[in-house]
C-alpha cells in the first residue's frame, strides 16, 4: 500500500526559518531519471502546482508531483546539520541502493 511521504517538524522548521511560505513558495521534492544510481531527487523552492501532493505543517508546505509520488511512498523528508553542510534529505524505504552524493538511489 503507498502512503504519502512524511516530512519531520525540522524540515518544516528550517522551511520556516528561510521564510519559504512568506514568499509563497513551498519545498518541492522530485524524483527524476538519471544520477549515477539510475534515478535522482530534486530538491528546491517552488511554487505548489494544481496536480500537486501538499503535505503541510507549521504553516509550511512540501509539495510532490503525481509522477514522483509513488517513487517516495512512505519515505521520510528531514532536514540534517552535518558536518558537510545542512541539507534537505529523503530516507526512502523503497530505495534498493544509493551513492554516497545522498541524491541518487535505484529501485
Amino acid at each position: 500500500m503507498q502512503l504519502p511521504p512524511k516530512v519531520t517538524d525540522r524540515a518544516f522548521g528550517r522551511l520556516a526559518e528561510i521564510g519559504a511560505a512568506d514568499q509563497g513558495k513551498a519545498l518541492r521534492v522530485a524524483v527524476e531519471g538519471g544520477g549515477c544510481s539510475g534515478f535522482q531527487y530534486e530538491i528546491q523552492l517552488d511554487t505548489p502546482a494544481e496536480d500537486d501532493l501538499v503535505l503541510e505543517g507549521g504553516g509550511e508546505k512540501v509539495v510532490v508531483d503525481s509522477v514522483s509520488l509513488p517513487f517516495l511512498s512512505n519515505a521520510v523528508i528531514d532536514f540534517t546539520e552535518e558536518l558537510i553542510g545542512a541539507r534537505f534529505v529523503i530516507e526512502n524505504p523503497n530505495a534498493t541502493s544509493s551513492c554516497g552524493c545522498g541524491t541518487s538511489f535505484s529501485m
